[in-house]
């Protein structure tokens, strides 16, 4: 197949350092390629691609003026190769697809990966698409809140996220005196205060990494909520980390702590460490009781005292069956085949 992929080019596919998205998309980009298919990426002008690249974009990214000048450069490039194309994958924002939205021949998949479906522009979308036009969230809490407005909600399908599963040291087994870890953004949604308490009441040392903000309320909440309880020992913070520091410390973790308060619509760093084998306690929002098989690869709880409890029970958890379901759910050869089959299943009825 001839596949076009769009992203926004705020960060290079794959990306130097941060980028969940990018990530994920050259996992797909590369796997297309690999198994024949033609891709085009749409992406930063640094992206690296196996395919041809296609770069756009008009720093610094922000403002009515540089974000319709991109929506233009990438709407005007699907435009005028839109014959040469098979299907069009689109990780971008919706608008940027206007162009070719009439044109029915031409399958489209747009793609999201948070919480934050612009349903109005769902709804326009696919009155001017019609059944050219396919949906897919990283997880089916994407678009759980899809209006009861019949076909013009879309149609939708599930494309989780992957890791690739080689990167990361399986560990079959740590001591029992092992942390528990936070890994992401210290922000009150991820609940790294959660995770404090978790550790403290169940008497288990915590170690905690991520970025933290440096002004403004994420500022102010890790000064007054994270960092007192910080002393070096029980409850460390280690800052940022890089790829091998993150595998080194998710394999040496009696468990992953991922206490969202707020609709996570995958959490990557859940597939990360089962990759190394270990187990995850999170609060059910957003995805996490679908990424979760309870007592297979973490607990699913509702609150800190049923995740002290949890702490308790992971001598339940076997670290090998959390590496097989991560290997058969969300490493890249699944994201992959879970790709390929939707743009299959979106091109074959029209004989492409």
């Amino acid at each position: 197949m001839r596949v076009a992929i769009t992203v926004d080019p705020y960060v290079p596919v794959p990306p130097r350092l941060y980028g969940g998205i990018e990530r994920v998309a050259d996992i797909v980009v590369r796997g297309l390629s690999e198994r024949g298919h033609r891709v085009t990426l749409f992406a930063h002008p640094e992206s690296c691609t196996a395919g041809r690249l296609i770069p756009y974009g008009a720093p610094p990214h922000s403002g009515w003026r540089p974000r319709l000048t991109e929506l233009w450069q990438v709407g005007n490039a699907l435009w005028r190769r839109r014959r040469e194309l098979d299907v069009v994958f689109s990780w971008g924002r919706l608008a940027a697809l206007l162009p070719i939205l009439p044109y029915r021949g031409l399958p489209k998949i747009q793609r999201y990966c948070r919480n934050l479906v612009p349903w109005r522009g769902v709804r326009t979308a696919v009155r001017i698409a019609g059944s050219s036009i396919r949906f897919a969230g990283a997880s089916a809490s994407v678009y759980d809140e899809r209006p009861a407005q019949g076909k013009y909600g879309g149609r939708w399908s599930t494309v989780y996220d992957g890791v690739e599963t080689s990167k990361y040291t399986f560990v079959p087994r740590v001591p029992r005196g092992a942390p528990l870890v936070f890994l992401g953004r210290i922000e009150r949604v991820k609940g790294a205060h959660s995770a404090i308490a978790i550790a403290r009441e169940a008497g288990r040392k915590l170690v905690i990494a991520g970025n933290r903000s440096t002004q403004g309320e994420e500022a102010a909440y890790f000064e007054q909520e994270i960092a007192p309880h910080l002393d070096g020992n029980a409850i460390r913070y280690v800052g940022r980390v890089d790829d091998a520091q993150k595998n080194q410390l998710l394999g040496s973790a009696w468990a992953l702590l991922f206490p969202v308060q707020w609709k996570e619509a995958f959490g990557i760093v859940m597939a990360e460490a089962f990759a190394c084998g270990t187990p995850v306690i999170g609060f059910p929002c957003g995805s996490v009781p679908e990424v979760i098989k309870e007592g297979v690869n973490g607990f699913v709880c509702r609150g800190v005292s049923e995740a002290v409890c949890a702490v308790g029970d992971l001598d339940r958890i076997d670290r090998a069956a959390t590496r097989a379901d991560c290997e058969a759910r969300f490493s890249a050869k699944a994201l992959v085949d879970a790709v390929e089959r939707l743009l299959v299943e979106v091109v074959s009825p029209r004989g492409a």
